[in-house]
């Protein structure tokens, strides 16, 4: 047991719990990019997991820790979309209800989604509210059980399950890791797991240029926000903060941060899609860019990174492809 809110432990029984519900996703490589590269390049294809993201695994395995009680008066939580899609999965799952605050720019065909597997959804302006409050007053009204996307235990064992999958299909030891973040949760839970499993293995946060908050506050050593009014092609992850919870356990055990810019992510979802024939999003694929753009050496290395999901439609797919340079 380590000191932090998850362990190895907590994951292989999240693992056990999850066990039928998510998707073993693949970890693809492909001897073509390794030989262009010079080192094994791995991606975790979270993209072709259940709701198209890795986030069912944490927003089920909390559900499960509910009372039947608390199950029956339902779930709430603020999401841009793949936790929203998660947690909208589970309850019907489970047989529960979600009310879902999202912000009023996320992509419509990820809140479309949502309405269709029957949650609800509440719309806040992110520049003018905040979405702890509203979530708070829903709370407050109706007697809901929050599901955050990453700032609970149980939560974080069960988004830590992707982790423990690469370690397991990794097929020999990992020289680095990077993970997509937004609140932090998967690169927590994965830092947690690796600092056990794999001790010496560095996990990197990976991040928008404009939405760099858990980068700069490693450097700083304690929380950074996010300025407001930036906006980046990486809406799974613009987030405004680190979360105290997450940060708590990054802050000690990454490695670093490393970052992309709107461009290289839309070079990063080319390659993916020519090299490896999956779609992704742009936020899931930022770990990759920094990749590609040098910031994680793979010369003589084996370096993995998660692809967190691939819930785009197809036209601004095909539109964030033409405008990579």
């Amino acid at each position: 047991m380590n000191e932090y809110a998850v362990s190895i432990d907590d994951i292989r029984a999240a693992a056990s719990a999850l066990d039928g519900v998510v998707i073993r996703t693949p970890l693809l490589e492909n001897p073509d990019v390794n030989a262009m590269l010079g080192g094994r390049l791995l991606l975790k294809a979270e993209n072709l997991q259940r709701t198209g993201a890795f986030k069912i695994r944490g927003a089920y395995h909390r559900m499960l820790g509910l009372t039947a009680e608390e199950r029956a008066r339902g779930a709430v939580t603020y999401s841009s979309g793949n936790h929203a899609l998660g947690l909208a999965r589970a309850v019907q799952i489970l047989g529960s209800s979600a009310v879902i605050v999202m912000p009023s720019d996320a992509p419509a065909a990820k809140m479309q989604a949502v309405r269709d597997m029957g949650a609800e959804i509440v719309l806040y302006d992110r520049d003018t509210q905040n979405s702890a409050d509203v979530v708070e007053r829903i709370m407050s009204e109706t007697g809901r059980m929050e599901v955050p996307p990453s700032a609970h235990p149980q939560v974080l064992a069960g988004a830590g399950t992707a982790a423990l999958e690469i370690l397991e299909d990794a097929g020999g030891p990992l020289d680095a890791v990077l993970v997509p973040c937004g609140g932090g949760g998967l690169t927590a839970a994965t830092a947690a797991l690796m600092a056990e499993a794999a001790p010496g293995t560095p996990v990197f946060s990976a991040e928008p240029a404009l939405f760099d908050d858990t980068r700069r506050s490693l450097e700083a050593g304690y929380r950074v926000a996010n300025p407001k009014g930036h906006r980046t092609i990486c809406d799974a992850i613009m987030t405004p903060i680190p979360g105290e919870l997450t940060f708590s356990i990054n802050r000690d055990l990454l490695a670093g941060g490393a970052t992309a810019t709107d461009a290289e992510v839309s070079n990063a979802m080319r390659f993916a899609y020519e090299r490896f024939r999956i779609v992704t999003e742009p936020g899931a694929v930022v770990g990759l860019a920094a990749v590609l753009n040098g910031q994680v050496p793979t010369k003589g290395r084996t370096v993995a990174t998660i692809i967190t999901g691939g819930n785009i439609d197809i036209a601004r797919f095909a539109a964030l492809l033409q405008d990579e340079e």
